[in-house]
């Protein structure tokens, strides 16, 4: 059923819904519009409304091929509403869904149109503070790039900071984002600042290559503790000035990090280097092994739980079908994140590889350790045999020695 948005659109069709809101395919002046009309509670919300408004010049000025642009800003009795450019394609989380990970021609032609965009957006001042697939869409209708590559565009904009406001999160120590992609500093509640885009678009660029994000998988307090504590391992099979490229921009430290422009700059750079490599083969941290690796292993485990390339906050809940995930979380206690030392995260294997510190390799080093002490401790009890035949006395009413058993394996 349409509905008018304001005096100038039309709604027809909802092509989505979130947490932030609903997505429409509309109508307007100058022909079909993406309508984000957020929830009506957000709508209520009189503080809101206002940073709404004192958002628009920002939001309507941020011109540049790889954004999405936002066209309209619109407050009309319960509704607000976001009228964006509409863009014929898919968004990246699709494309990763179906195929897992993607060339790193691909991987680096994506991440450096969205830092392209990002360095025109924070040129202009303005944050995204949530940059992840779902909210980079992949223009069909554009010319291919390099490893079949669509044109991406970054969208939602300001979605992120027009939720976030101080009503919201200073009562309550909420933070706004995905886990996944969150930066050390915002979980640390720091303000967010122009490197937290350029942390996500890393970790982002990692997903793509990798097929699971660094620091992901778990109860979300596990992931937000993993930016701040453990380090990236690397992934195989990619140059390492690629490699030494996404370090710097997890760097935990937000001035480690390169600003969008240089990031932009470097993916460049790069392309002629990845141009013919294939698609990374490595396993997700605790994925299931091929069948091979239990060859070997009598007393199979079960593997670790599998990391997700999202985790949901609340448990039990299913992905939005517009993947709309601007959700809050509250920020963790400096006891919660200091839960344990520096550490590394669980670096990726190859295919039928156990991965050292797995719940199957520590199972077969325990097996291989009572092994070893068993057989150890037959050898001792033989020597002690050997040693009371050349001492005992030459009499047949001397005792036999006592048979040395070993133990059971259990």
């Amino acid at each position: 059923m349409a509905r008018k948005i304001g005096s100038r659109y039309t709604a027809h069709q909802i092509l989505g819904r979130g947490s932030a809101g609903t997505v429409w395919l509309g109508e307007g002046p100058e022909g079909p519009v993406a309508i984000k009309l957020l929830r009506e509670d957000l709508a209520s919300d009189q503080e809101l409304v206002g940073r709404f408004v004192q958002e628009r010049t920002a939001l309507l000025d941020l011109d540049h091929p790889r954004v999405v642009a936002v066209r309209d800003l619109v407050v009309d009795g319960d509704d607000l509403a976001l009228v964006m450019d509409l863009v014929r394609g898919t968004d990246l989380r699709s494309r990763l869904d179906r195929e897992r990970r993607l060339t790193p021609a691909a991987a680096v032609a994506i991440t450096a149109d969205v830092a392209d965009g990002l360095a025109a957006a924070h040129a202009a001042g303005v944050v995204h503070r949530d940059v992840k697939p779902e909210n980079i869409l992949l223009d069909m209708q554009g010319p291919l790039g390099p490893g079949g590559a669509h044109p991406a565009l970054l969208t939602d904009f300001g979605v992120a900071k027009l939720i976030d406001t101080p009503a919201r999160t200073k009562a309550s120590h909420r933070i706004i984002g995905t886990p996944d992609y969150l930066a050390p500093e915002i979980v640390e509640g720091l303000p967010p600042r122009a490197a937290v885009d350029i942390y996500a678009l890393a970790t982002v660029l990692y997903e793509l290559l990798a097929g699971f994000t660094p620091f992901g998988g778990g109860h979300p307090g596990a992931v937000l503790r993993r930016h701040v504590t453990e380090t990236v391992v690397p992934l195989p099979g990619i140059p390492d000035e690629l490699w030494q490229l996404i370090v710097q921009c997890l760097a935990k430290a937000p001035a480690s990090r390169l600003r969008a422009s240089e990031l932009a700059a470097r993916l460049h750079d790069l392309a002629p280097l990845v141009a013919h490599i294939p698609p990374l083969d490595v396993d997700e941290p605790g994925a299931e092994p091929h069948a091979e690796a239990y060859e070997d292993d009598p007393y199979p485990t079960l593997p670790d739980a599998p990391r997700r390339a999202a985790v949901p906050l609340v448990p039990g809940s299913s992905p939005d079908s517009n993947r709309d995930t601007h959700t809050s979380m509250r920020v963790p206690g400096p006891d919660e994140l200091s839960g344990g030392p520096l550490g590394t995260a669980r670096a990726p294997r190859a295919p039928g590889q156990r991965r050292p510190g797995s719940a199957r390799n520590k199972a077969a080093v325990r097996r291989r350790r009572l092994v070893v002490s068993v057989a150890g401790a037959a050898l001792a009890a033989a020597l002690g045999v050997g040693t009371w035949l050349v001492t005992a006395p030459d009499t047949p009413d001397a005792p036999a020695p006592d048979t040395p058993r070993s133990a059971p394996v259990r």
